[in-house]
């Protein structure tokens, strides 16, 4: 047993380290994490480094060790930007230290503010890096970065705000999904009949949006008896909103589970049969891997619309419906629902060009990526090379 014991530790001791760098959002963890688990598959060791936010994601304190970095994001006002710039310098200083500690074969940041410093560091010390792309548009923090990273993982065909002369280091790869929700994509649609139940997942984002609990149940209300009675509603509401949306429902007699959080989002997803949903990167990327059609409503004060962005392109294949958050009303929400229960094959027909855009393999992808790079295989980034399969010459 000892040795057995010995021998695993040599194995691990001697495995390449693996440095991944995100922000403590679901929308940089969970990719994050699903690149992690299939690193460590491979035989790797793989650290994190993120900011005090990412303490909280518990699949990252299963023996993967966590290294808290100073960080801030650019904020309106000039003392909230100078802290930051500050903050991102202490960063950077533990960032290098942090480096020379570990000797990554490969550094790999997920965007944002808070995964700068340590690619930052890498790039500095002259270690490989990767910087992968969520959203269709290019983030602040990636478009620094992408000037000296070997590789540019993508999430999209088309991505704005890449220069053409870093664009010929780019890999589409897909966005990362945790395992239980790239299950989903080999099953099929769940069947829909003209006078059976429709059951609706209502996403808000990491931290819920209000104007689903504003409009939803409003629209529902004036819903025929017999339209109301085949709806099954799942949604996620603030916490403060949850007691109002309650009694909206049970004044209408809608069938309703709410909760301001879901651990169990792929069982949601592959019951529901329509998602309405923000259209962050991480939530377009698992509904579209689940192959489900949604409305989707974009976060509307980013000042790049990386939102408005992703929605669009799961549109643009005729999977989803975008309705900006201003035309997110009563009305306009009532006349969609109402064509989707006397029309429900337009849900099957969406569903399936939804699933087009999903990458149910893109942890693999990413973990090809990284290998090529540790491994010492891709030696000319800006020789025509598909890192994801192999050289088809």
């Amino acid at each position: 047993m000892n040795d057995e014991k010995n021998k695993k530790e040599t194995v691990n001791k001697d495995s390449k380290q693996i440095l991944i760098s995100a922000g403590g959002t679901g929308g940089h963890m969970f990719p994050a994490e699903a690149l992690a688990r299939d690193l460590i598959g491979r035989g790797y060791r793989v650290a994190l480094a993120t900011d005090i936010r990412g303490r909280k994601y518990e699949p990252f304190a299963d023996g993967i060790p966590v290294y808290v970095l100073k960080s801030g994001s650019l904020k309106s006002g000039i003392l909230s930007k100078f802290g930051t710039l500050i903050s991102l310098a202490l960063g950077t200083l533990q960032a290098k230290s942090l480096v020379r500690k570990l000797k990554p074969a490969v550094v790999i940041g997920f965007g944002g503010y808070p995964s700068f410093p340590a690619v930052y560091a890498a790039q500095k010390a002259r270690v490989a890096t990767i910087i992968h792309e969520q959203n269709a548009v290019l983030g602040k923090a990636n478009a620094v970065l992408a000037k000296r990273a070997d590789r540019i993982a993508l999430s999209w065909p088309k991505v704005g705000g890449i220069d053409e002369s870093d664009a010929v280091r780019a890999v589409i790869v897909g966005n990362p999904v945790r395992p239980d929700i790239a299950a989903l994509y080999n099953q099929p649609y769940p069947a829909i009949e003209q006078d059976g139940a429709l059951r609706i997942f209502v996403i808000g984002g990491s931290q819920g949006a209000s104007v689903f609990s504003d409009v939803l149940p409003k629209a529902l209300d004036q819903l025929s008896k017999e339209h109301k009675a085949r709806l099954e509603i799942v949604q996620q509401c603030r916490a403060e909103d949850i007691d109002r949306v309650r009694e909206a429902y049970g004044q209408s007699g809608i069938r309703a589970t709410l909760a301001p959080f879901f651990k169990d989002v792929s069982t949601h997803l592959g019951h529901a049969h329509l998602v309405i949903a923000r259209s962050g990167a991480g939530t377009v990327a698992e509904v579209t891997t689940a192959g489900r059609p949604a409305i989707f409503v974009p976060y509307p004060h980013h000042a790049d619309q990386q939102q408005k962005h992703n929605a669009d392109t799961v549109a643009d294949v005729g999977g989803a419906w975008v309705m900006t958050q201003d035309g997110f009303t009563v009305e306009a929400l009532l006349t969609r629902i109402e064509t989707f229960l006397q029309n429900p094959e337009t849900l099957f027909r969406a569903a399936e060009n939804a699933r087009t855009c999903g990458k149910p393999d893109a942890a693999r992808r990413l973990g090809n990526l990284v290998t090529a790079l540790a491994s010492g295989w891709d030696k000319e980034a800006s020789k025509a090379y598909d890192l994801t399969q192999g050289r088809n010459d």
